[in-house]
């Protein structure tokens, strides 16, 4: 800004001069746009964010900068224009052709604007926009702390921006135009804010004739002229028509309700493992004498939440259409730490938890409301969503933290503006209540909003602009959770004994547990410098990991004694392949110790967390620049709909069915296989399991504890139906009587056949054949990779990765990628006991 001398008025007419301007990234913040014209180094990258200047050091007036844009528009005689501002943070004033827009400077991240810009336009249809953003009121002293000082929640915007135990900070605090900027043409009346309800009476089934669904549909009607209008309010959906007539008075907005749709047979929408994704296509117009004057297309997924108290886990439990769904969630923080979002980037994250076989994201609350087009993924793919509002028990005051500027009491009222929250709230549930995957409202992380905030968000707002979904006051809260535990509600974090996972009872609906994550080496050295590529060193005597300062600086949290049972760690190399059996057992036992208590001790689990938006190194199922790691496969096994598992405390196998169908006549098959391959079989029978329920079907402790003593073991869990199809199929890997996995250092190597095909293009079949006098083709990690640099491509979606081949047997995986023209990828194979090669597709 202290370069730009003029006023508003004058950098937004068409004749001043912007030579000496830079090109903009919109939407986007200052700092992207810095990075585009390479201004700053990649702050992703190793320790290049300290080389960035922070704005509590700079002062404001460093990162508040003019954005400016030239565009072609003209009007045409009874059109209406308007300019659509989905997302500035924090606060700006805007100008167009000369004239400010708005008469007070806006404020708020969250908290769209819209402007009708009919009589502003240029009759040559050479327009010019200008727009001074500034950065938040409160920038916050990013001082190590969560949150920094904590006074970055002073503002009604996201707090992770000041660092968090996962990120370093964002040095301009993501300010910027970082949402979309839009022009809309309508004729005198403007549709906004449709809001469409889906009632779902009585317990449905996903297959089968449905009875009728009642489609509930109002809107706002603006009238921007200065006369009545009278015309017709409708909408098409299924061939079906509802219509409206109404008159909207003069220089005002009306909402209009329409009168019910009773849509016969309908095709629902369901969460992933449970039914389809059907979306109807909703077309709403209004018409004045016969011509639409406004038209607006919404996706409708016809469905019903619901949200009652499990007596028995004393929790809540979610049931969707009437049928009660134990979560198995993954909390989210956002896309990008930098506000760079992208379609397509949304579907591969989003995909990424389909393929984890995870119902659920929770939208953290020190980040922001996610995008439509996140939700868009969401309902593609099946994910329900629990949207938190903004605050965190960190920087909102819920415990004394001398990193913070203010005490406790002070914290607690914070933000400054709480009209401004409640506003903004309200606009933030119109954008995104229509999407289906929206299925839980929650106040905060780990704290309730103030309460002149969360008792009108609670009482007023939410039912009078949704009220079709259940409330949560905070993360951890009793009402969704009880505590009887004492201590946060959450947790524990980091790696646990994979027998704690089916022993130790936690909290029943657990927001937030987890545990590590690092990549392997492919992965580190996107961001890691070459001197530092150093893996950490335990040591037994001291109990302590030795890191390199840059691993500390992207957040690693320790893999500590626990690599030592796979054996001494030769490199990184080494490391990285250790941390990924770490990885895979952790997520997979999770899962499993949740779901061997589903609706006994548990009715849901939100793990903390399944993704990084920066390059950070811990609990991530795949790194920031979309390559997944074992904790992906472990997750997609674990929570499978269908499983068949190992408890690791009791040495039990058991079943647990995630679908709403009884499932008759499957044969268990449990095998040992020693390290030479060896198989023994310890029961072979005909099951059937009830839907929605875990049961154990027996011991093999005994039988373990022999065979695995020496030097460990591989155990063989499978289902299979009559016509002797797989249904679920999971390998344990087991210690020996002093808890190493001795034996897996004295594997014989396999020396497998690997056949690739194309099958249609951006699809790849890798068939692995282990010939039958083998050992275990163990832990085969398959990827894409450029044929000249040999590279991962990314990203690549696997129906299965990380994979294991019986002696004698054979397995096959399939890859997905966007094809691009040029070279096909090499498909690359790297086993525990298969050697590393790369084989061109056919």
């Amino acid at each position: 800004m202290a370069k730009v001398k003029e006023d508003g008025s004058a950098v937004s007419n068409p004749s001043y001069s912007l030579s000496s301007w830079i090109p903009a990234v919109v939407p986007g913040t200052v700092l992207t746009t810095m990075l585009e014209n390479k201004q700053i180094p990649d702050p992703f990258f190793g320790m290049n964010n300290e080389k960035i200047p922070d704005i509590f050091k700079t002062g404001p007036e460093y990162y508040t900068y003019w954005f400016v844009k030239d565009f072609n528009e003209t009007v045409k005689a009874g059109e209406q224009v308007w300019l659509h501002f989905r997302g500035v943070n924090y606060s700006f004033d805007i100008y167009l052709n000369g004239k400010k827009l708005n008469s007070k400077r806006h404020s708020g991240m969250f908290l769209r604007q819209s402007y009708n810009i009919t009589s502003l336009l240029l009759k040559t249809g050479s327009n010019r926009l200008a727009v001074i953003v500034f950065p938040p009121d409160a920038v916050g002293n990013a001082n190590g702390g969560q949150g920094g000082d904590g006074t970055i929640a002073k503002n009604v915007a996201h707090q992770y921006v000041a660092g968090w135990d996962w990120i370093q900070p964002v040095r301009d605090r993501n300010t910027g135009i970082w949402d979309k900027v839009l022009i809309e043409k309508t004729g005198k009346i403007n549709i906004k804010n449709p809001h469409i309800i889906t009632l779902v009476p009585g317990q449905r089934k996903p297959e089968g004739a449905q009875k009728p669904a009642t489609i509930k549909a109002t809107a706002e009607l603006e009238n921007p002229t200065d006369a009545p209008l009278k015309g017709v309010l409708q909408y098409v959906l299924d061939g079906k028509k509802i219509s409206k007539e109404v008159t909207i008075k003069p220089r005002s907005t009306t909402e209009i309700t329409l009168p019910d749709l009773q849509l016969e047979n309908p095709k629902l929408w369901w969460p992933f493992g449970y039914g389809a994704q059907h979306l109807y296509a909703l077309k709403m117009q209004f018409l004045l004498n016969g011509a639409v004057s406004d038209e607006e297309n919404i996706n409708v997924g016809v469905r019903e939440i619901q949200a009652d108290w499990n007596s028995t886990t004393r929790s809540k439990q979610i049931s969707v259409n009437g049928q009660r769904v134990f979560i198995k969630g993954g909390n989210w923080i956002i896309s990008d730490a930098m506000l760079r979002f992208t379609d397509a980037r949304y579907d591969a994250e989003v995909r990424f938890h389909r393929d984890m076989n995870l119902n659920l994201l929770r939208i953290w609350g020190g980040a922001l409301t996610e995008r439509p087009e996140f939700y868009q993924a969401c309902d593609k793919y099946g994910i329900l969503v629990m949207q938190d509002f903004w605050g965190s028990g960190d920087c909102n005051g819920r415990w004394v933290d001398p990193m913070k500027k203010d005490d406790q009491w002070v914290r607690r009222k914070y933000p400054d503006d709480h009209g401004l929250f409640l506003e903004s709230a309200a606009d933030q549930i119109k954008m995104i209540r229509n999407y289906p995957s929206l299925a839980i409202w929650c106040g905060g992380n780990e704290i309730t909003l103030p309460e002149d905030i969360m008792v009108p968000l609670r009482d007023t707002i939410l039912p009078k602009l949704d009220g079709t979904r259940w409330f949560i006051d905070y993360s951890n809260s009793d009402d969704m959770s009880f505590n009887s535990l004492g201590g946060n509600g959450d947790g524990p974090y980091g790696i646990q004994p994979l027998k704690r996972f089916f022993e130790y009872k936690t909290w029943p609906f657990n927001s937030e547990i987890g545990s590590v994550g690092v990549g392997d080496y492919e992965s580190l050295e996107r961001f890691l410098p070459k001197e530092n590529m150093i893996a950490p060193i335990y040591s037994e005597k001291t109990g302590k990991e030795t890191v390199d300062s840059v691993w500390n600086y992207h957040k690693y949290i320790g893999y500590e004694k626990y690599v030592a049972p796979y054996g001494k760690v030769k490199d990184l190399r080494d490391f990285g392949k250790k941390a990924q059996l770490i990885n895979y057992d952790q997520y997979r036992s999770l899962m499993e110790g949740f779901s061997a208590h589903m609706w006994d001790w548990y009715t849901g689990v939100i793990i903390w967390k399944t993704q990084n938006p920066w390059t950070a190194l811990r609990g991530q199922m795949y790194d920031y620049y979309l390559d997944p790691n074992a904790c992906l496969y472990g997750l997609h096994n674990g929570s499978a709909p269908l499983h068949v598992m190992f408890n690791q405390a009791d040495s039990t196998v058991m079943i647990t069915n995630n679908t709403f169908k009884h499932q008759y006549d499957m044969m268990l098959n449990i095998t040992a296989v020693d390290i030479s391959g060896k198989e023994k079989s310890l029961g072979q029978v005909f099951v059937e399991i009830g839907p929605s329920t875990t049961r154990m079907i027996m011991s093999i402790k005994n039988e373990i504890r022999e065979l695995a003593k020496k030097e460990g073991m591989f155990l063989s869990l499978r289902l299979s139906n009559t016509k002797k199809e797989i249904l679920s199929d999971n390998l344990y890997w087991l210690p020996d009587s002093e808890g190493a996995y001795s034996g897996l250092n004295k594997m014989s190597a396999a020396d497998i056949d690997v056949q690739v095909r194309q099958s249609e293009k951006g699809k790849v079949e890798v068939t692995l054949s282990n010939p039958a006098k083998n050992p275990v083709a163990f832990f085969n990690r398959l990827a894409l990779v450029d044929p000249k640099t040999k590279k991962r491509v990314l990203p690549v979606f696997y129906d299965d990765n990380y994979v294991s081949v019986l002696p004698g047997e054979k397995k096959t995986v399939v890859m997905d990628y966007s094809q691009t023209s040029g070279e096909l990828p090499l498909v690359s194979i790297d086993g525990w006991n298969v050697k590393e090669q790369f084989i061109p597709l056919k």
